[in-house]
């Protein structure tokens, strides 16, 4: 059963992010856009944003328990298609996406479930390729189909895996928790100024940055932490550090698994402006050097979060 402080805790604050973004969104021009369609997107964005949440409270274990047949566990992430489901009720269900969105998970899960291996399997290359190639190639980027919700396709992806590794594949030392604590913070912001020199300085050698003057307002800088938080930071530091580094680890020496995830991650960010964007990959690549050694440090996503946050943020409002 859950602790009552943490599912009270994650209830609250769960609250209290809809209702932040509810606030930053009205005033912005997508409800307008959406039109009649902007509270079905946003109950979809909710329920995207609810296991990315409450897993970070300890919603995976209790399911890990409360699923205990091998079935169960298999088709439970077919419940991700619903959020696509209450979007499109009010312009027509394209069965070429729902179909794909019921039938994916449930093809991982089975295929992860019968892995008993502690150790990286050719069934994880498998299903982190498939989740890579699913992101990477916006395979399912048509059923929000506006710029505005570019970010409820992550979040399906993102939360398909927090399922397959915590409740399916049970994987040891993710760290995977959104629990406040001093350690994370201290962690966090330590590698975030180890991080800054370097990113500032290749930065501008590179004439990848330039730096932008002036004060952002709190309104834009609080709406810039939240979202790179939520949208960019947990969804990126729970896949490559909690996942991937973290399997990496089973199969190479710590140094060597750092290496290649922050590698793996710098590939990630190849095309944000051009073909092949070599400086933003570099870049990205260092950065992911710091993350690890966030994560690593204790085994807390939390801690690689708060680094990547503030590497993103501080780019976004000064040096992009």
């Amino acid at each position: 059963m859950l602790r009552r402080l943490p599912i009270y805790a994650a209830c609250v604050s769960y609250a209290a992010v809809l209702y932040a973004v509810w606030i930053a969104l009205r005033a912005s021009r997508l409800p307008a856009t959406l039109g009649n369609q902007w509270s079905c997107a946003f109950a979809s964005f909710a329920l995207l944003l609810a296991p990315l949440w409450f897993f970070g409270f300890g919603l995976g274990e209790w399911l890990r328990k409360k699923l205990s047949s091998q079935p169960a566990q298999v088709l439970a992430p077919a419940l991700l298609g619903i959020p696509y489901l209450i979007f499109a009720a009010t312009r027509g269900v394209h069965w070429s996406l729902a179909v794909p969105m019921f039938g994916l998970p449930i093809v991982m899960a089975a295929l992860l479930a019968s892995e008993p291996s502690a150790k990286m399997s050719w069934r994880d290359v498998v299903v982190l390729a498939a989740l890579i190639a699913v992101y990477m190639l916006r395979l399912f980027a048509a059923a929000w189909p506006y710029p505005g919700l570019a970010a409820l396709p992550k979040l399906y992806v993102t939360d398909l895996a927090l399922y397959l590794y915590v409740v399916v594949r049970r994987l040891d030392g993710m760290g995977y928790s959104l629990i406040p604590g001093a350690d994370a913070i201290r962690i966090g912001l330590r590698e975030w100024l180890f991080f800054t020199p370097f990113g500032i300085g290749l930065g501008f050698a590179l004439r990848f940055i330039h730096l932008h003057a002036g004060f952002p307002s709190p309104r834009r800088a609080a709406i810039s932490l939240l979202g790179t938080f939520l949208l960019i930071a947990i969804p990126e530091e729970m896949f490559f550090r909690a996942i991937l580094q973290n399997l990496l680890e089973t199969r190479f020496e710590r140094r060597a698994a750092l290496v290649a995830a922050a590698i793996l991650f710098g590939l990630a960010h190849f095309n944000k402006g051009a073909a092949f964007n070599w400086r933003y990959v570099l870049l990205a690549a260092i950065a992911g050097l710091f993350y690890g050694r966030a994560w690593r440090e204790r085994r807390q996503v939390l801690a690689s979060a708060m680094t990547h946050t503030a590497v993103d943020v501080v780019w976004s409002l000064w040096f992009r």
